[in-house]
């Protein structure tokens, strides 16, 4: 185990066509990671990553089990080719299943299965076109948060992701996170644009999911995590499983706070950061989180070897 070294995984949003096509061209573990997950699935998870189509790859229902897949495809790549244990895991959003997964908290199978169902109910949680989500640039906390309280009206909008200083996301009702646009806008926001979602995040509006969810989480055969856990709702370590448990069902409808989250690995000493999964949207956010921090990748066979090199 290296006690600098923490793991992130990141949630929707990382999807592309084609996204780790190079490595799995490079590596059978890649390809076996999905073919394992298209047969806990019941379709080839795999091709639809690689061909499409795209529309259906990002129904959030498939998003959720591709970037876990192609998460869990790195995370055993790197235990096989550089063996280095990190001090501690987190995870962006859905990127918190990785994570336990990645902790040994989570079985691979029964996390597939769980995110397939935290998309669908997600999506009925919400019918398309009912509930939006904004990047808010330029603003500050207190700023966003008054904003979404002046543009309510009586409805749901809320910021629900602090990403990093100065970006944060908004999510509730369509015309309410509309109205919420404009006000950031007036507010002096340096950009203030929807965001191409079907579903609502992070936002009250979501907690009829996390109620129906909760059953399904409770049939799973979960573990104490073998890796510290650092979680989205909180901010920290959970005290115990049950914590665990009810801190991940309270994240359907509860902000994330990644830059807290973010910080309070670096307070524990984990400023080399490896962003594990494809792309790399948690890098750009990490540097601006905590004085510090690094963040490696591993999309890239090329990003991979650099990273396993800083690692070491």
């Amino acid at each position: 185990m290296s006690a600098n070294l923490a793991f992130v995984f990141p949630g929707q949003g990382s999807q592309a066509l084609g996204m780790l096509a190079e490595q799995g061209a490079q590596h059978a573990l890649i390809i076996e990671t999905f073919a394992e997950a298209s047969a806990a699935l019941g379709y080839d998870l795999w091709a639809l990553t690689q061909q499409g189509p795209e529309a259906l790859l990002n129904q959030t229902d498939k998003t959720q089990p591709a970037i876990l897949a192609a998460s869990i495809a790195l995370w055993r790549l790197w235990l096989a080719e550089a063996g280095v244990r990190p001090a501690f895991v987190a995870g962006h959003s859905l990127g918190e299943y990785s994570a336990l997964v990645a902790a040994g908290s989570l079985g691979f199978a029964d996390a597939l299965k769980l995110v397939e169902r935290r998309g669908q109910l997600m999506q009925q949680a919400v019918p398309a076109g009912q509930g939006g989500m904004a990047a808010i640039l330029g603003l500050d906390d207190a700023q966003v948060l008054a904003a979404c309280a002046e543009a309510a009206q009586g409805e749901v909008v809320s910021a629900v992701n602090f990403n990093a200083p100065g970006q944060v996301v908004i999510a509730g009702g369509a015309a309410a996170v509309e109205r919420a646009i404009a006000v950031c806008k007036a507010h002096g926001a340096k950009r203030a644009m929807a965001l191409p979602v079907s579903v609502p995040s992070h936002c009250e509006l979501m907690r009829p999911a996390a109620e129906q969810f909760a059953q399904a989480v409770a049939d799973i055969n979960w573990q104490a995590p073998q890796i510290p856990v650092v979680q989205n709702v909180s901010a920290q370590v959970p005290a115990d499983l049950e914590t665990l448990k009810r801190d991940l069902l309270e994240q359907l409808y509860k902000p994330v706070r990644w830059v807290e989250s973010v910080q309070t690995l670096a307070a524990k000493g984990a400023t080399n950061l490896v962003e594990c999964g494809p792309g790399k949207v948690l890098a750009g956010l990490n540097k601006r989180c905590a004085e510090g921090v690094s963040t490696s990748n591993l999309n890239t066979p090329d990003a991979f070897a650099a990273a396993r090199a800083a690692a070491v």
